[in-house]
């Protein structure tokens, strides 16, 4: 899929001038997520770094900062749904709303000059006609996951400074 918005999928992408597995242990982290995240919802998080599909943590969520549904503050485990070390991470959510929604977060990593392309994605093409009718999408506009590569860049820069 190119850089782009199609009609339920988003994608951006961002030069970090990091090795991929650098970038990758904030992404397999679960309090990385929150570090980067910039839609304002996560709030904390707890769990073991994953490792692999499967692999689950928790994550204390805020959903007033989008400003659309007033659910106030709620827990949700990340499934992680798709994971090969230093290229690619995904996970969907579940929480308390049955079925999930499933809707697909992730980010690719490929190596470039100078560092590491990395695409932040959001896929919501496998949900059910119900879900689509009943929420909009996309949850998390194309300009958080831009500003999430921005804060990731400054993360990993953090982390291997510090």
């Amino acid at each position: 899929m190119p850089v782009g918005k199609s009609t339920e999928r988003v994608e951006v992408s961002r030069l970090i001038p990091a090795p991929a597995a650098t970038i990758f242990t904030v992404l397999t982290d679960p309090k990385g997520h929150v570090d980067i995240d910039a839609s304002g919802m996560l709030l904390d998080a707890e769990g073991e770094p994953v490792q692999q599909p499967g692999d689950r943590f928790l994550v204390h969520m805020d959903r007033e900062a989008l400003g659309d549904f007033p659910l106030g503050k709620y827990d949700v485990e990340v499934v992680i749904t798709e994971l090969t070390p230093d290229k690619e991470i995904a996970w969907t959510v579940e929480g308390q709303i049955r079925p999930p929604v499933r809707h697909i977060y992730g980010y690719r990593l490929e190596p470039a000059d100078g560092g590491t392309l990395v695409t932040s994605y959001y896929d919501w093409s496998q949900i059910s006609e119900e879900w689509k009718s009943r929420l909009t999408f996309p949850v998390v506009p194309e300009s958080a996951l831009k500003a999430t590569l921005g804060i990731l860049e400054r993360t990993v820069r953090r982390r291997t400074t510090a």
